[in-house]
């Protein structure tokens, strides 16, 4: 006896390990991150996990230092960095190990509230899902900074005026489109106050290859198949790479020339095939008057911050983040 197997669903697109569709649609998710490395909590950074919008049971990370947390009577409050996760707006989360020790080790050199979400992940929901949960979760900050009975953990100890939001490649294109949504110093937010933005390795496309694009190597981190891959499965069905939730610079996108803009830092690797995207965003920018800063790792690939985060490369990079937020504070 013999089976005719013709009809049976076949897998398409692999993300990772974690992320299988397959031809008649379905979707399988591992549980198990794509990097599985040891969580590093020494206790030294107290967290914990808050509900930001029930409708789509979305939940954000917090982190803080526990010297201020055994000292809430303090008159020096934190500021506060959001941590957008990366992952092509396909895969990762907060509660990864490599996302968690990253944060880790943010509040604890930094000094600050970290607040890192989740959000909406594609094929299941395409953008501009992810972006709406990124506006959603600096929501969710004003909710606290105005209610009546805000949760003690955080308004203890942060400074909603002083707010930092920070993306990890997706996390980066989520950041890049809150900051154009939110304009300079986020006035429908108050009393919360966003100071500046960190774009790390920001996840942009486009149509036309650039030359990191087209020449960088097959064997990269992230090579320009996985790329394609991520785009293909994350953008409204139907549209192209130069969609502006892609490429801010595209035939379809508004003109950035004459947006008031926060300051804005601009992290890239040298070595990642993203890296022309990144630094004509940040040139473009500049051209334009706006206060941007560009900071390129040379030899280095995309998330080498979070893959090696004891290397000098990574320590140097706190040190940038460090200053930026300290010359952008209030």
């Amino acid at each position: 006896m013999s089976f005719n197997t013709s009809s049976q669903p076949y897998e398409v697109d692999e993300c990772r390990g974690v992320l299988r569709v397959y031809s008649d649609g379905s979707i399988v998710r591992s549980s198990k991150p794509s990097f599985d490395v040891p969580i590093n909590d020494d206790g030294s950074v107290l967290w914990k996990d808050v509900v930001f919008d029930s409708l789509h049971d979305l939940r954000l990370r917090l982190y803080k230092p526990a010297a201020a947390a055994h000292n809430p009577a303090s008159s020096t409050k934190l500021p506060v960095f959001y941590y957008i996760h990366g992952g092509g707006f396909c895969i990762g989360s907060r509660a990864w190990p490599n996302c968690q020790n990253y944060c880790f080790r943010l509040a604890s050199e930094l000094r600050a509230v970290i607040v890192a979400p989740d959000y909406r992940l594609a094929p299941e929901n395409r953008l501009p899902a992810a972006i709406e949960d990124g506006f959603a979760a600096v929501k969710w900050l004003q909710n606290q900074a105005t209610s009546d009975e805000p949760d003690e953990w955080l308004s203890d100890v942060a400074d909603f005026g002083n707010v930092f939001i920070s993306g990890d490649s997706a996390g980066g294109n989520i950041a890049h489109h809150l900051a154009i949504r939110l304009g300079k110093e986020s006035p429908e937010f108050g009393p919360v106050m966003v100071r500046g933005y960190v774009l790390l390795a920001p996840f942009f496309g486009g149509t036309v290859r650039t030359k990191s694009e087209a020449e960088g190597p097959k064997d990269a981190f992230l090579n320009l198949e996985l790329i394609d891959r991520f785009w293909r499965l994350s953008i409204p069905i139907g549209e192209s790479t130069d969609h502006p939730l892609v490429n801010p610079f595209g035939p379809f996108s508004s003109s950035l020339e004459e947006v008031v803009l926060d300051p804005i830092l601009v992290v890239a690797g040298g070595s990642d095939l993203l890296k022309d995207r990144a630094e004509n965003y940040a040139r473009r920018l500049k051209d334009w008057g706006k206060k941007i800063e560009y900071a390129e790792f040379e030899g280095q690939q995309h998330g080498f911050f979070t893959i090696y985060p004891n290397s000098e490369p990574s320590n140097e990079l706190m040190s940038i983040i460090k200053r930026f937020i300290n010359e952008n504070s209030s």
